[in-house]
């Protein structure tokens, strides 16, 4: 689990499409005795009620016992992934570059610039462009933005995404950015930027979320703006940009959700790997092993889609070390700023480096949602937050814990390879389904001490093949993401 402690408060996420041929489809725990945890929004050290586990901290309403029945949709997702989306827009200095994977690409310069790194303290000079979005009308007035993005960062090039939000009252919030990534460390380091806020909404790591939504402001709509540099005279030719756009939501909060019916079981094969076999090595990127939930989850997914890491990427790894790709999806989405592994859109970004692998954070509504994943093949990353006891079997209470779902009993008992687990072979787990249902979906619960702080509202990445089989892409649809 994790012990990465000033961690945040609320969160929503993202998914996404990008597709085959000629149309297409992707998408795409910190512990309170001990733990692995997700990333949460900054919040005060030690202030657990701003934990991100997800689920609208600060978004006051229903009690303890409320049901949370919702009774609309609670999540409207938008992404850019074909052609004539990268045509569309403003564009200063990018263009639209076709291909079997179109992308955003730089043209010409719009200019040079220089960037202070603030945690290297080096200064260097950028050629950049950029491309600003349309405006997307949001289908849910909303409370949290999360963006997410894949690309290509060759050396020399890294890129910055940013996004702003039109309020309810028609007023606008600033630029903010929603990070700085590159998928190597070796020019600048990847970072979320701290103390973004303008009285109304806040951008905790790397959800934008608004300050008091018990007020009834909401974000109407939003746009991004992604802009892509490269050292100049380097011949290099910069990013490209695969797919970007954002996950606006409102999750009621709730400290119970119905029951679900249980769906055929289904158990997929995927790779057992254990953070926790990795404690103490390479403490430089959140406190070593004990903190990898995201990315050791990550890495389980993306080898379960036949994606392995190149040799020459493992090499700065202790050949002594076990599953040195664990190791390297840890730095690989490691948040300098966040000073953690779990920032959600960096560890998409990252599974995207993969070849032909789409990759976004998303909020799903139900279990059911994620039994129809599985069923296609598609296994999730959940993020989950509970007390020691509250998930039979688990041994551990976390504010905030990442795990890979891979399959449904014939019960509908959930079975998860956990992370937290003491090795490889323990990685496999069948939790009950009612315990795990609601310790996902909730977006409120108590903690050890009885204070109420948030929970998760549903939260998974999904990471998928460019070219999903047509059952993928019915399952993707079926649950909203396409």
């Amino acid at each position: 689990m994790t012990a990465s402690a000033p961690r945040r408060a609320l969160l929503a996420a993202a998914l996404a499409a990008v597709t085959a041929a000629t149309a297409a489809a992707t998408v795409s725990g910190t512990a309170e005795a001990a733990g692995s945890g997700p990333k949460r929004p900054k919040a005060p050290e030690g202030a657990e009620g701003a934990e991100r586990g997800e689920g609208g901290e600060g978004a006051e309403g229903g009690g303890p016992g409320a049901s949370g029945a919702v009774a609309g949709p609670t999540v409207d997702n938008r992404f850019w992934f074909a052609h004539q989306d990268w045509r569309a827009g403003t564009h200063h200095g990018t263009t639209a570059v076709p291909g079997s994977r179109p992308a955003l690409g730089i043209r010409t310069p719009a200019g040079r610039t220089q960037y202070a790194d603030p945690h290297t303290g080096k200064k260097s000079t950028w050629e950049y462009a950029s491309w600003t979005s349309p405006v997307h009308r949001s289908a849910v007035p909303a409370t949290e933005v999360v963006a997410s993005w894949n690309a290509r960062t060759p050396a020399g090039t890294w890129l910055q995404t940013e996004l702003r939000g039109t309020y309810t009252d028609g007023t606008a919030t600033p630029w903010y950015v929603m990070g700085r990534w590159a998928s190597s460390d070796a020019d600048i380091r990847r970072t979320s930027v701290d103390g973004q806020t303008d009285g109304r909404s806040t951008v905790w790591t790397d959800t934008l979320a608004l300050d008091d939504p018990a007020k009834g402001l909401r974000l109407r709509d939003w746009q991004l703006r992604l802009t892509l540099y490269r050292r100049p005279g380097s011949g290099v030719a910069g990013p490209l940009v695969w797919l970007a756009g954002a996950m606006a939501s409102d999750v009621p909060d709730r400290f119970t959700v119905p029951a679900s019916r249980p769906g055929p079981a289904r158990e997929l094969k995927v790779p057992r790997y254990s953070q926790e076999t990795h404690v103490g090595q390479y403490p430089e990127y959140d406190n070593g092993g004990e903190a990898w939930c995201s990315p050791t989850s990550s890495q389980m997914i993306i080898e379960y889609w036949g994606r392995r890491a190149a040799p020459a990427d493992l090499a700065w790894v202790r050949p002594e070390y076990a599953d040195p790709q664990v190791c390297h999806a840890a730095r690989s989405t490691y948040d300098h700023a966040y000073k953690g592994c779990g920032n959600w859109p960096f560890n998409a970004a990252y599974a995207a480096t993969y070849p032909d692998l789409a990759a976004v954070v998303t909020r799903l509504a139900s279990l059911t949602d994620l039994e129809t994943l599985v069923r296609s093949g598609i296994p999730a990353i959940t993020s989950q937050s509970f007390r020691e006891g509250e998930l039979t079997g688990a041994g551990y209470g976390t504010a905030g814990h990442l795990m890979t779902v891979i399959g449904f009993t014939a019960a509908g008992d959930v079975i998860a390879n956990d992370p937290n687990s003491p090795t490889n072979a323990a990685v496999r787990r069948v939790y009950r389904r009612r315990e795990w249902e609601n310790v996902w979906l909730r977006t409120k619960r108590h903690n050890a001490s009885g204070k109420v702080v948030s929970g998760t509202g549903g939260i998974c990445y999904l990471y998928v093949p460019v070219r999903p089989t047509p059952a993928q892409i019915a399952a993707l649809r079926a649950v909203r993401v396409l």
